[in-house]
């Protein structure tokens, strides 16, 4: 079990299973929503168990997915495709360590901010 949550505790969550490894994303909303590109691993319904969301907000950023967030701290927790059989991305940076996860790919790197180099040798997809 992985625990996480926000940065005020407003939202606290635990994740059971083997986790995806983590997959940055560097896709516009990605960037405008997190400050930066993201880095999420993904779950499916059975394997999130949120244990408080007072403060759990989900904004739905596309005609085709939401993200949550706690409307508090503002700290950026998940995305859901509506067509994932609820799978939930669970961004990396909230997970407690020891996560058991690494980065294992980028993705949209076409739409990456010019003020960074993705130099990691990790695989890129969406150039």
């Amino acid at each position: 079990m992985v625990r996480g949550g926000c940065l005020c505790g407003g939202v606290t969550f635990e994740l059971t299973g083997a986790l995806r490894n983590s997959v940055a994303c560097h896709c516009i909303q990605c960037r405008k929503t997190s400050g930066h590109y993201v880095s999420a691993t993904q779950v499916g319904p059975e394997q999130l168990l949120l244990t408080r969301q007072d403060s759990l907000q989900w904004y739905q950023s596309s005609p085709v997915a939401a993200r949550g967030f706690c409307n508090i701290c503002g700290s950026s927790l998940f995305w859901r495709h509506d067509g994932d059989n609820g799978a939930t991305s669970v961004m990396s940076g909230t997970l407690d360590a020891p996560t058991g996860i690494a980065t294992e790919k980028h993705i949209f790197v076409a739409d990456k901010g010019d003020y960074y180099t993705i130099a990691d040798g990790l695989p890129q997809q969406g150039q």
